[in-house]
């Protein structure tokens, strides 16, 4: 399987431990990025993951590619060029503190890539599934219009698209994102998102209320499914699950939808090594689970067994394999 994604590739910057910024005088380095984190667990899959993106021609723009390639991802069609990498500041919360995103991403050269960098013809070909977040459209720039040709690639293409939502109030305003967002759903089949995203982005709220400290309301998230459905059209909503009792500790599960009835996971009670990461791990098991032509049920056990195995690993990259998602999915 061939799965190709774009977006942009950051440099991670965060204090060692649970230290907070203003305790620091050291960050360690990482790189990640919404888009990126799913190539890389695809790889790790076994998968024929490729990352298209933006990087300048420095070392650092370099050392960003290379922590993709070492795990196999396809760095061909990566466009160098431009100032800078984006970056963002990572605080880890514990207990009842929460963590903390600092960004620092504006002109980054991916934002501003020219939408005619990118060649569609040659990157999809032989393509399976594209994906992206988002994320990727909030950028500024050009990146609304560059996300729109890939989608019209993908279509010409006749390849499936999924999006997970991934709204971020620090990038754009909900009336922004729903404006942008709203154009871009008739491209996609897939959609991947939790409640608060499809509320802030959409206004979709669940018909008996929400999700509340330690508890997960699974007749409330099939509400959400649905409207989704309703008003543009997927094939499937994939919905991630989580009841904060603190910070360090979450209850966990998943949710796909195909227009019948919905198909729950497994409920996790997780704690926390990492966040970051954990929803991209859950659209990349999703992605592997669909194209394995895994039944409903079958794919949403991998997809949350994936993202729960992720909340367990330090760093953006979710470093596991397929057999031990399948043994935590099938055993337990």
């Amino acid at each position: 399987m061939k799965v190709v994604t774009m977006g942009e590739l950051m440099l991670r910057l965060e204090p060692h431990g649970h230290l907070r910024f203003a305790q620091t005088d050291s960050f360690g380095v990482s790189y990640g990025g919404g888009e990126a984190n799913v190539a890389v667990s695809l790889a790790n899959f076994g998968a024929q993951a490729t990352l298209v993106t933006k990087l300048p021609k420095h070392e650092i723009g370099q050392a960003a590619v290379n922590s993709l390639r070492r795990f196999g991802v396809d760095t061909s069609f990566i466009v160098r060029g431009g100032e800078r990498v984006g970056i963002y500041f990572l605080e880890k919360g514990a207990s009842q503190r929460p963590g903390k995103v600092i960004y620092d991403r504006a002109g980054s050269s991916f934002a501003l890539a020219g939408h005619a960098e990118f060649d569609w013809d040659k990157i999809f070909e032989g393509a399976d599934w594209f994906h992206f977040t988002g994320i990727t459209p909030s950028l500024g720039g050009n990146a609304a219009l560059t996300t729109l040709n890939a989608l019209k690639a993908a279509k010409a293409f006749g390849i499936p698209v999924s999006c997970d939502l991934n709204y971020r109030s620090k990038l754009w305003s909900r009336e922004s994102a729903r404006e942008v967002m709203s154009g871009l759903m008739k491209y996609v089949q897939v959609c991947i998102t939790n409640e608060l995203d499809a509320s802030r982005i959409f206004g979709i709220e669940p018909d008996k209320g929400g999700a509340t400290a330690g508890k997960l309301n699974k007749a409330g998230y099939e509400s959400v499914a649905k409207q989704l459905m309703e008003q543009f059209c997927f094939q499937k909503v994939a919905i991630t699950l989580r009841g904060s009792v603190t910070h360090s500790d979450n209850l966990w599960a998943g949710m796909l939808y195909s227009g019948v009835k919905p198909h729950f996971s497994k409920e996790y009670a997780i704690r926390l090594v990492e966040r970051v990461g954990g929803g991209d791990a859950f659209s990349a098991g999703l992605i592997y689970a669909l194209l394995s032509k895994y039944d409903d049920h079958e794919a949403i056990e991998f997809a949350t067994a994936a993202s729960c195995l992720k909340h367990s690993v330090e760093g953006c990259y979710n470093m596991v394999t397929a057999e031990e998602v399948k043994e935590l999915a099938n055993n337990g």
